[in-house]
């Protein structure tokens, strides 16, 4: 049973934040397409930064005497500079979406395809291959926290909640939840939040108040870029072995789905992130899940086509999409570009 949550963790976390990041710049008006796109770019940069710190001898000292404190200070730079180049990148959508009034729809798309080319080309040009890997070891080895990182022997019972919580876990998973109760608080219980919320459904009348509206919308749309920059590595790191391909399985649209079947508020969306992160899990592992403790794989002994459990995430996101999706209710404004003479 620890290993079927934390294994859903890993892929709800991620899943989470980016779906967080789609709230953030919907609300605010900008429909975010694009969360795909930059999930990939901060991905990216997340393993290169890894990489060039790795070159660069910075951590060596700490790797070979077990300071774990130092790189955990190095996984949380990482995701930092993520953040901050997927804001930057989400920018482009921001300023077209904004200040040139385009179709936010097809400026999502067009980052969608640009992204994926973009990372393809600069790993080639980097790594001289398809895979932009770390530069020695592996994610577990650097970076994942097991009971031996305390000083505890492998072979000690540490409970339920001590497997659960503190063994063979990452930093980044802990983060990432305390930073989505901190942004949801923002968003529902600060002028900041009531103001961004404003913007996305009424943007005439917030403007009637004074509210720049579109310094409103690039706080929400960079916000948004951050999250899903940030989101892209710690998928990158959890799942992919810290590794960059220019692909992140689909979990932008999956996302985005997270969103709308959430209803674009943070409760749901964390319910919803679950949700999919356990059918992401079964997908990803079920010949090696042992449900019950018994020793018996039951998903894998039923005999079921692998195809179809990689399938099934995607196919639940469909159905509930089909069946919740009438029931979702979309800020009113997002998608329509803000006209200052319109009322």
């Amino acid at each position: 049973m620890s290993f079927l949550i934390q294994q859903t963790l890993i892929f709800a976390v991620p899943l989470m934040i980016v779906a967080l990041a789609g709230v953030f710049s919907e609300r605010s008006g900008v429909i975010n397409l694009a969360l795909e796109g930059i999930m990939i770019f901060g991905a990216f940069i997340g393993v290169l930064f890894v990489r060039s710190m790795q070159l660069s001898g910075a951590y060596d000292a700490a790797k070979a005497a077990g300071d774990w404190m130092s790189l955990q200070g190095l996984e949380l730079l990482a995701m930092l500079v993520s953040a901050l180049m997927g804001a930057v990148f989400s920018l482009l959508l921001a300023f077209a979406a904004i200040n040139l009034r385009a179709d936010q729809t097809i400026g999502g798309t067009a980052l969608n395809l640009l992204a994926p080319a973009l990372v393809l080309f600069l790993v080639r040009v980097i790594a001289q291959q398809e895979t932009l890997n770390m530069a020695s070891g592996d994610a577990a080895g650097w970076f994942m926290i097991k009971k031996s990182t305390f000083g505890i022997e492998k072979s000690t019972d540490i409970g339920f909640l001590g497997e659960t919580l503190i063994n063979k876990v990452y930093l980044a998973t802990y983060v990432c939840i305390l930073l989505f109760i901190l942004l949801s608080v923002i968003l529902y219980k600060t002028r900041f939040g009531l103001r961004l919320r404003a913007c996305g459904e009424n943007p005439q009348a917030a403007a009637s108040l004074g509210i720049n509206v579109f310094k409103m919308r690039y706080a929400g749309v960079t916000i948004s870029g951050a999250l899903a920059g940030m989101g892209g590595f710690v998928y990158a790191l959890t799942t992919s072995n810290c590794s960059s391909t220019g692909d992140v399985a689909g979990f932008g649209f999956l996302a985005l789905a997270v969103m709308i079947f959430g209803n674009w508020t943070p409760l749901n969306v964390a319910g919803a992130s679950l949700l999919f992160g356990l059918f992401k899990c079964v997908a990803a592992s079920y010949s090696t899940l042992d449900i019950n403790g018994d020793g018996v794989f039951l998903l894998k002994e039923l005999g079921i086509s692998t195809h179809l459990y990689r399938m099934l995430p995607y196919i639940i996101t469909l159905l509930v999409l089909a069946f919740t999706s009438k029931g979702s209710r979309a800020p009113k404004a997002e998608g329509i570009p803000y006209d200052k003479g319109m009322r």
